[in-house]
């Protein structure tokens, strides 16, 4: 096991054990213990009492966080050539097909959202595998499928993300970064949390918010009070 460092150690000694935290609580704490000399992520994992491996418990949305992810997203726009005008005036860093679709052959990925329009996702498909680990592979139920091309890009570039429950079922997500006044990153993570909630699968028994963490990039996690929230 790694040793901690010395800021590691202080950061650790200011998280009280076995206490679960108030979101206000957690949001001012997490500023607090993040000590590194770059501008921090702000990340939160919420476990659910879901069963990932059956389709009827599988928890997947989008959310627009109030105060952003504080990063800089870069978006791709794979469109025809009568809406490439539309996705660089709403904020597209990359915009074209054919010449994109060759440079995603030879491995380049070196964005983080990609855009596109129905009629080009069948030209998409034989790139599913390079796309697909990396989560780039757009997808009509998290809105990056759309003949908006325009309003989808400017909703990415505000702070809408996508989560999936993975197959331990925990949703991880960026909810802001370290600079960020704690209400921000309290009212981020309120934001997800919500949408959460409202996304519980009919089928899922028992309790479904079963713990909830918050922690900056370098940062041991803050455990919250699920029923709190």
């Amino acid at each position: 096991m790694a040793k901690l460092t010395k800021k590691q150690k202080e950061a650790a000694a200011k998280i009280e054990k076995n206490r679960l935290y108030s979101l206000k609580d957690a949001s001012g704490l997490v500023k607090e213990v993040a000590s590194a000399k770059f501008d921090e992520s702000v990340d939160i994992a919420v476990r659910l009492g879901v069963d990932p491996r059956k389709a009827n418990q599988m928890v997947r949305g989008v959310v627009t966080l109030p105060h952003g992810t504080g990063k800089d997203v870069r978006v791709l726009a794979l469109v025809t050539p009568d809406k490439e005008a539309e996705a660089k005036a709403a904020g597209a860093d990359h915009v074209g097909l054919d010449d994109y679709l060759q440079k995603i052959k030879d491995g380049w990925t070196d964005v983080d959202v990609i855009i596109t329009m129905p009629a080009v996702m069948g030209k998409l498909g034989p790139l599913g595998r390079i796309l697909g680990p990396r989560g780039l592979m757009p997808n009509p139920k998290t809105g990056t499928v759309t003949m908006d091309v325009a309003k989808a890009v400017q909703e990415v570039k505000a702070g809408k993300i996508d989560f999936k429950v993975d197959k331990t079922g925990i949703v991880h997500a960026a909810i802001g970064k370290a600079s960020f006044d704690a209400d921000k990153i309290a009212e981020n993570a309120s934001e997800l949390i919500q949408t959460l909630i409202k996304l519980k699968p009919t089928a899922a028994k028992g309790t479904y918010i079963k713990s909830i963490h918050i922690s900056s990039t370098m940062s041991p996690a803050i455990a919250l009070d699920p029923k709190a929230v």
